[in-house]
């Protein structure tokens, strides 16, 4: 009996212990998963305010670096256009274009990808200097070959190729009446130089170092369409002083201007000629115009086009009317500031001499020179 109390005993005080040390288990596990979700708030809150701090003083040091940075950022901008400007006329002087450009402003925009504010200034001057402002290739080149008109069916028109930008004229050959005399001439208006942005009247083509021109609405698009717009020392090849100075004593015969080489500007004696061809049925304006927004009939082939022009301080008239300078200064006005020029429109017309402002951003045709050989 003693025994089996004994052993009872030794039972008994075994479970408790068991009892006590699994209690102590639990307890234990129980604090230390506490510790470690105390823990993690702990550290959580810990770097969500070191956070807080860190961009608070952050934010209060980029503040005044953002400041300098602009500062900085504005004056490199400055800088670096004035070098891609710089980078520009230099490949420019060789093309003859700003096609050649575009190089230099894909670097300038690869340059200034870091900031919005300097690649939306690059991008800019990149639209407004491009041959065509379609970077996204959504553009798709003017169709000339569509306002050629009627003579399109006699297969009287050949092409030209400027080799100093690559773009391609349509021109013809116009006879007069018995065939005794012709003349070769663009069926396009000039479209070739660095895109210069036209704001008012104090706005010139003034870098003598290459060839400029002004897009209607500094749109290059609508000088692909409509030919460039050109001031008249510009048209003649001549230093720009020469729109406020006489040069008459540097006209040549056969004046080349900007035309391609073996091509000449077209005189007041030309646009007669096309004016008097065996073509004409209607009246000289209208076989002369366009039949494509222009109520002419085009019977000549001459096509002339409604591309606007720049008068005074401002883009007047475009799909209405055209003015062209004659490679000649005024006699009746005073020839330091006027040249001679001619003009269309929707209604009318008159090649005879206008007397207008040098400094006029007109359209410029070509005729060929006679005797040379083509360059096509």
């Amino acid at each position: 009996m003693k025994t089996i109390k004994k052993i009872g005993l030794v039972s008994a005080v075994a479970f408790a212990m068991l009892a006590f040390a699994a209690c102590e288990d639990s307890s234990s596990a129980s604090s230390d998963e506490t510790s470690v979700s105390s823990s993690s708030v702990e550290s959580s809150d810990s770097e969500s305010s070191s956070a807080v701090d860190k961009k608070s003083s952050g934010e209060e040091a980029n503040e005044k670096d953002k400041s300098s940075s602009s500062d900085t950022k504005s004056s490199s901008s400055t800088k670096e256009t004035k070098v891609s400007s710089d980078s520009k006329s230099s490949s420019s002087v060789k093309s003859g274009d700003s096609s050649s450009s575009n190089k230099d402003y894909s670097s300038s925009s690869v340059n200034s990808s870091s900031s919005e504010k300097q690649k939306s200034s690059s991008s800019t001057k990149q639209s407004s200097s491009s041959v065509i402002s379609s970077s996204d290739g959504d553009y798709v080149p003017y169709d000339h070959w569509a306002v050629l008109g009627p003579r399109r069916a006699d297969s009287v028109f050949k092409q030209f190729v400027d080799t100093r930008n690559n773009r391609s004229y349509y021109y013809l050959t116009i006879y007069n009446k018995d065939h005794s005399d012709s003349l070769t001439v663009f069926a396009e208006n000039l479209n070739i130089g660095e895109m210069v942005e036209f704001i008012d009247s104090t706005s010139f083509q003034s870098d003598n170092k290459k060839i400029e021109r002004f897009c209607y609405d500094n749109d290059t698009t609508n000088c692909d369409r409509y030919g460039g717009l050109y001031q008249w020392a510009e048209m003649m090849g001549f230093n720009d002083s020469c729109n406020t100075k006489s040069c008459a004593h540097l006209i040549q015969e056969d004046h080349q201007g900007i035309c391609p080489k073996g091509w000449r500007l077209m005189t007041y004696d030309d646009y007669k000629f096309v004016a008097q061809s065996e073509n004409v049925i209607h009246n000289s304006y209208e076989d002369m115009r366009t039949q494509n927004g222009f109520n002419g009939y085009n019977a000549t082939g001459f096509s002339i086009v409604p591309a606007g022009y720049i008068w005074m301080n401002a883009f007047t008239r475009i799909r209405e009317g055209v003015y062209w300078h004659y490679p000649a200064e005024s006699v009746k006005f005073d020839a330091k500031e006027y040249s001679k020029s001619g003009r269309t429109n929707t209604s009318g017309g008159d090649l005879n001499v206008q007397n207008t402002k040098k400094t006029y951003g007109f359209t410029v045709r070509c005729a060929k020179v006679t005797n040379k050989a083509e360059n096509n």
